[in-house]
């Protein structure tokens, strides 16, 4: 059982009740940060739970980081709202609910009942958040997606990878974590509109309308009569050099964005006699003679080690970063004071760490108040505040149309 590790300071969405009916990334990552901005946000799963508490290796302890990655803040209550007795438990929630967010395949929650016209008549100030993958409507809206699929179908995918490689996906849920930061911006646009008008509405998004979102520039471009952009690994299609280039013993990324810094990193790695080279004196001129400026650069480069680099780099004031490897993030000092990374008690992960939302309120992050739930551990209590007596409990369990982690059910 998790249990609460600090008195928080309210969030503005204190006193509010989310509803959230997901699974894998992009729904229980919205309500993980609407959870962190103070919502009660209850999470129901099938008796099977979420698909993430089943994805691991990498696993803590026997715990699926997955899961714990997007569910912190939350309660979590095992339902089946497809039976009788499961539907009327949902009902009752939803009615004095303020937010449904839910990701399931298309028309599975409508299927069951809950469409936007029932819910709307049953709770009018409820908001309804569903996600989709590929949008709404068109040819595709009933067809179920994952993040790597999406960014192989909006070109994210043509446009990773080396120049004259194969494609590569973006190997974070960017797709899945985006559509979950949209939504719980919609989430807080919908709340002031039901501030003005008294009614909740219907909100709708999806993870193409995301890549469309993160795509804007090139797809103006192609508006714009411009080629589709072609691959260019770390590289930037507008200046050269910016990309990683080699050292003595690793990588460092290197961004010359005009032609005085350009001048500048030629005196930093000792190149001077480059700046006056037929294709190398202005952004232009670079950017046409790309391969041949990169892979000059890229000679003089590694012929220094990585640490004389970022001295000389630092010292001529030209942008620049190691290649960190995730593990080298972990334990850098920067990242270490921004805060980010944050204990979080929990009752078989013994030294958890979680990520923190991006942002501070007057110099405090929002408070982490629960650890990622059992499956199951808050059925209970969500049952009994909604007036269930005991002995129905017991017959929901037994009936399997609710499950309770074992310390929590009735004796």
């Amino acid at each position: 059982m998790s249990t609460p590790i600090q008195e928080p300071t309210p969030g503005s969405l204190t006193g509010l009740r989310v509803i959230e009916i997901s699974t894998s990334v992009a729904a229980p990552f919205g309500g993980q940060i609407l959870g962190d901005l103070g919502a009660e946000v209850i999470k129901i799963e099938r008796q099977a739970g979420d698909d993430t508490r089943k994805w691991a290796p990498p696993a803590w302890n026997g715990e699926s980081i997955a899961f714990m990655s997007f569910n912190r803040n939350k309660k979590s209550v095992v339902l089946d709202y497809k039976t009788d007795e499961g539907k009327k438990i949902l009902i009752d929630l939803l009615r004095d609910a303020d937010v449904l967010v839910q990701n399931l395949r298309p028309g599975a929650l409508a299927k069951a009942g809950f469409t936007w016209e029932y819910l709307h008549e049953l709770n009018p100030r409820l908001i309804y958040c569903e996600m989709s993958g590929y949008g709404h409507t068109g040819p595709r809206a009933m067809q179920p997606a994952y993040d790597p699929l999406l960014q192989a179908f909006s070109g994210i995918v043509s446009m990773t990878g080396e120049d004259g490689g194969e494609p590569a996906r973006v190997p974070v849920s960017l797709l899945d974590m985006g559509t979950g930061m949209w939504m719980a911006m919609s989430v807080l646009e919908a709340l002031r509109r039901r501030d003005m008008t008294g009614h909740g509405c219907h909100v709708q998004n999806s993870l193409l309308q995301t890549a469309l979102t993160w795509i804007t520039s090139p797809l103006i471009g192609i508006a714009a009569g411009n080629p589709a952009p072609r691959r260019l690994g770390s590289g930037f299609r507008g200046v050269v050099p910016y990309g990683a280039f080699p050292t003595a013993d690793g990588h460092i990324f290197i961004s010359a964005g005009n032609d005085d810094i350009f001048r500048r990193l030629l005196g930093a790695i000792d190149a001077q006699d480059l700046g006056e080279r037929e294709g190398f004196t202005t952004n232009p001129e670079r950017v046409e003679n790309r391969k041949l400026v990169q892979d000059v650069l890229g000679e003089r480069t590694s012929q220094f080690t990585l640490d004389e680099l970022l001295v000389r780099l630092k010292a001529a004031n030209v942008p620049h970063s190691p290649v960190n490897t995730v593990d080298m993030v972990y334990r850098d000092e920067q990242v270490k004071a921004t805060g980010m990374l944050q204990p979080l008690p929990h009752p078989v992960v013994e030294d958890l760490e979680v990520v923190n939302l991006p942002v501070t309120f007057d110099g405090q992050y929002p408070p982490l108040t629960k650890c990622p739930p059992a499956l199951g551990e808050d059925t209970v209590e969500v049952l009994a505040a909604l007036g269930r007596s005991e002995d129905e409990i017991r017959a929901l369990i037994a009936d399997g149309v609710v499950r309770a982690a074992t310390e929590q059910a009735p004796a």
